[in-house]
């Protein structure tokens, strides 16, 4: 369990609270609208009214005390870069600040964040890649690798990874194997592959690219 503030309580802010607090954080959230707090204020561990630009507001949370300190505005850069100056300086230990474009994450990085996700761009770019490629369930992008949800060749069903060989055959690792809602990472190269299942495998996108092909 980790202690995290998050400021900034828009349509972002709202869901990475939602998140964390099933996940088992204690959650402070902070925002200048009341009525921007009301709909998070029976989960979240604590909630704030308060202007995070001012100082002194921001020094009243003791936000060296926090393990992550989220910066979630979206419609005030310079509010964003100014929250992430200051808590950096108060000795937040570790500061992830959202940004929408390149040159807002430069500043950001400069100004003391130690980490920018871009929500926005990332929930695209997943999309775009989802709905661009035939037989692509949901797709995560991890770096150089990405994991897809395909599902099998018709040559795989009813053989096992044993013999199909599939990490040799296809550089390409099936991490796990999901049916309707229900997700199994416990499988073995005994697996028997069936029509009636994805798979979720981890690769390289030319690898993967090779195996939808196929589909």
């Amino acid at each position: 369990m980790k202690s995290i503030l998050v400021i900034g309580i828009g349509r972002f802010g709202k869901h990475l609270c939602q998140d964390l607090v099933e996940n088992g954080n204690d959650v402070m959230a902070v925002d200048e609208k009341e009525e921007n707090l009301e709909e998070i204020l029976p989960i979240v561990t604590s909630a704030k009214i308060g202007d995070c630009t001012k100082e002194e507001v921001l020094r009243s949370f003791g936000v060296s005390n926090f393990d992550i300190c989220f910066v979630c505005i979206g419609t005030n850069f310079q509010s964003s870069l100014e929250i992430t100056n200051l808590l950096k300086e108060m000795g937040a230990k570790y500061v992830i600040s959202k940004a929408t474009r390149d040159i807002q994450a430069k500043f950001l990085l400069k100004n003391g964040a130690d980490e920018v996700v871009y929500p926005d761009r990332d929930i695209a770019k997943r999309m775009a890649t989802r709905v661009s490629m035939n037989h692509v369930y949901d797709y995560v992008e991890l770096g150089q690798y990405s994991i897809y949800e395909i599902q099998p060749l018709q040559e795989w069903i009813g053989k096992s990874i044993r013999e199909v060989d599939f990490r040799a055959k296809y550089n390409v690792n099936i991490i796990g194997t999901k049916r309707g809602d229900e997700t199994s990472l416990m499988f073995t190269p005994e697996h028997i592959f069936s029509k009636e299942e994805h798979l979720m495998v981890v690769g390289k996108k030319e690898d993967i690219d090779r195996i939808l092909k196929q589909l």
